[in-house]
């Protein structure tokens, strides 16, 4: 064999070693990596009206179907109304201790039967909690109002705050009713007003 012929053997031997060393060197590289994971956990708040006819700081239940709580009228004028004759019933609400989120209050329905819904009608103000609803409080934020029983004209949202472990500000509905000049002689009336708090 000449020297030559060694030579390219040897070249040979080494570019075929270059060329196994080069593919180990591919196939051993290492990927690095690392992961990171995250969890949230959610939980829904709660969420409660109610309401009370008898002060701003007691007698709440909840009122939630019809035909809802018996509002106190003044008596005995509201059980022997004449034409021109005006009622008033205060009726307070607020959102309870386990209530989580403010809220916004309207006027949501009414529904009247009797021969007098047509000739007597409505508006519904909410005033200061411990005032006392009559015709000199009667002047605050419009919340509703009706031509007639069976009406409803909705007026302004009322806010209503939810308490720390506690029920929220009370917030005071004044009805006032007035007989109409077509007023029946012994005929009655029965309204059921409704009203909705959704949270903000």
């Amino acid at each position: 064999m000449s020297t030559t012929d060694t030579r390219r053997r040897k070249v040979f031997a080494v570019l075929a070693g270059g060329l196994v060393l080069g593919v180990g060197a591919v196939v051993t590289l290492a990927a690095w990596n690392d992961s990171e994971f995250a969890t949230g956990t959610f939980g829904a708040g709660a969420f409660n009206l109610e309401g009370s006819t008898t002060s701003a700081t007691d007698g709440y239940a909840d009122h939630e179907t019809a035909p809802g709580a018996a509002l106190a009228f003044t008596l005995p004028l509201a059980e022997n109304l004449s034409p021109t004759d005006v009622v008033y019933a205060p009726f307070w609400v607020r959102l309870d201790d386990t209530t989580t989120s403010d809220a916004t209050l309207v006027a949501d329905t009414v529904a009247a039967t009797g021969a007098n819904a047509a000739n007597l009608s409505y508006e519904v103000y909410a005033i200061a909690a411990d005032a006392t609803c009559s015709a000199a409080t009667a002047t605050g934020t419009l919340v509703a109002s009706g031509a007639t029983l069976d009406a409803l004209t909705a007026g302004a949202d009322v806010t209503l705050t939810a308490g720390d472990a506690a029920p929220g500000a009370p917030v005071q509905l004044c009805f006032e009713v007035t007989a109409g000049a077509g007023l029946e002689e012994g005929g009655d009336a029965t309204a059921t007003w409704s009203f909705t708090a959704t949270s903000e």
